[in-house]
C-alpha cells in the first residue's frame, strides 16, 4: 500500500469519512509530499509533538518539524500552542483538507486543479459518504429574523447565541463558493470558531474579529439568501457557514446528489397564511434554496417534504404571509460534538477503525 492510501485510510475513519476515488489519492500527492505524507501517516487527530513524532518517523527532530510547519502552513494539518510548545494533528477532509487551501482565495493552477478535483471527488463518492447514515454532522439553523418570540427555541437554535457563546470568532472566505464558483454570492462569511480559528488566523487563512461584527456578517448572509449551517450538537458551535445551493457542499448533498441525509433541517417548517398572500413570487424565486415553494395564481404553497426551515422566505415576505412552524417529527440534536461523532461512527461502522487511529 502506497503512502498516499495509508493517509486516505486514516482520513476515512473520521466521521466526515475519505472514501476511495480516483481523485482523492491525486488530491493527497498534491497537497502532501512524500516526505510531509511520510509523517501525516504517523498522526492522528489529537495534536502531537514534533519530538514524539520525529521518534515514531525516524526522522531528525528539526526536519520534522520543518515538515509540519510546512503541512500546517498549507492548512492541510492542524496546530496548537501548548504550554509555550507547537502540537501537530490532522485535519478531516471536510472541514479541513479541502476548506483550508482554499480560504486565502485560491486562484493559482493548483488550486484550479484542486478544484476540479474535488468536484470529480464528490460527485464520486466524497458527497454520498459524507452524509449521515442517518445522522448528519451539519444542521440548518433558522435565520433570527424568521423566528418569533413565540417560538420556544433552545440556545443551540438561535443563531446569535452560537456566536455569543463563543470565545474566539474567526471570519474568512467560503472555500466552496472560492472553488466550485458557480454564482456571485458573497465569499467571506464563513465564520469559525475558538482553537480551529485562533489557527487559522496565526497562519493566515481567516481574520479575527468581534462577536459584534460576527453577528453583522450573519446579517449580510441572510440579505444574500445565504443558508445558515452549523455542526449537528446542542453544545458549542465550531463553525456556522453560510450556503448556497449551487457551490456548498453540505446543501449540494440535497439540491445535487438527492441523499436524504446530508444535512439536518431546522425544527421548523414554512407555511403560508392564504388570507395574507399576494402570489408575488419573492419567496419562490428569489429566497427558496430548496425549491420548495409552489406559487399559484392566488397563492404560495410550500412543499413542507423539501422544506428544510432555514427561514429565508421568511424574513423577506412583504406582507407577512409566510411563517415558521414546529414539525410533526423532530429528530434528536445529540447533545455533544463528541456524542455526534460517536453516533456517526457507530452508524457508519467506523467506531472501531477510528479508535485504533486515535491510540496510534
Amino acid at each position: 500500500m502506497n503512502i498516499y492510501e495509508q493517509l486516505r485510510e486514516i482520513l476515512d475513519s473520521h466521521p466526515s469519512t475519505a472514501p476511495k476515488g480516483d481523485a482523492i489519492d491525486e488530491i493527497l500527492r498534491i497537497l502532501f509530499t512524500p516526505e510531509e505524507a511520510a509523517i501525516a501517516v504517523k498522526m492522528n487527530f489529537k495534536p502531537k509533538s514534533p519530538a514524539s513524532l520525529a521518534q515514531a518517523t525516524g526522522v531528525a527532530e528539526n526536519e520534522t518539524e520543518d515538515r509540519l510547519e510546512s503541512m500546517a502552513n498549507k492548512g492541510v494539518i492542524f496546530s496548537k500552542n501548548k504550554n509555550g510548545k507547537k502540537l501537530y494533528g490532522l485535519v478531516p477532509l471536510i472541514p479541513g483538507v479541502f476548506e483550508f487551501p482554499f480560504m486565502k482565495g485560491g486562484g493559482s493552477p493548483m488550486h484550479d486543479r484542486l478544484a476540479r478535483l474535488w468536484e470529480v471527488y464528490h460527485h464520486e463518492s466524497l458527497g454520498a459518504s459524507f452524509a449521515g447514515n442517518p445522522t448528519p454532522m451539519m444542521r440548518v439553523v433558522a435565520v433570527e429574523k424568521s423566528v418569533t418570540p413565540q417560538d420556544q427555541i433552545h440556545p443551540y437554535e438561535e443563531v446569535k447565541h452560537l456566536i455569543e457563546n463563543s470565545n474566539y470568532v474567526a471570519l474568512t472566505k467560503c472555500a466552496c463558493r472560492v472553488s466550485v464558483a458557480k454564482c456571485d454570492k458573497p465569499k467571506e462569511v464563513c465564520l469559525i470558531f475558538d482553537g480551529v480559528g485562533e489557527f487559522l488566523v496565526e497562519r493566515g487563512f481567516a481574520r479575527k474579529i468581534s462577536k459584534e461584527e460576527g453577528i453583522n456578517v450573519l446579517d449580510q448572509a441572510e440579505a444574500a439568501g445565504l443558508v445558515h449551517t452549523s455542526n449537528n450538537s446542542a453544545d458549542k458551535a465550531s463553525v456556522i457557514c453560510n450556503c448556497c445551493p449551487c457551490c456548498c457542499t453540505i446543501l449540494r448533498g440535497r439540491t445535487q446528489l438527492n441523499h436524504p441525509h446530508a444535512f439536518e433541517p431546522s425544527r421548523f417548517a414554512a407555511l403560508v397564511n392564504s388570507d395574507d398572500c399576494v402570489a408575488c413570487g419573492v419567496c419562490a424565486d428569489e429566497r427558496c434554496p430548496m425549491q420548495a415553494i409552489e406559487v399559484g395564481e392566488d397563492v404560495a404553497f410550500v412543499h413542507e417534504e423539501k422544506c428544510i426551515g432555514c427561514g429565508l422566505c421568511v424574513s423577506t415576505c412583504a406582507t407577512g404571509a409566510m411563517g415558521l412552524i414546529e414539525r410533526k417529527q423532530i429528530p434528536a440534536v445529540p447533545a455533544t460534538t463528541q456524542d455526534m461523532a460517536v453516533k456517526v461512527l457507530q452508524e457508519k461502522g467506523r467506531l472501531e477503525a477510528f479508535m485504533k487511529v486515535m491510540q496510534s
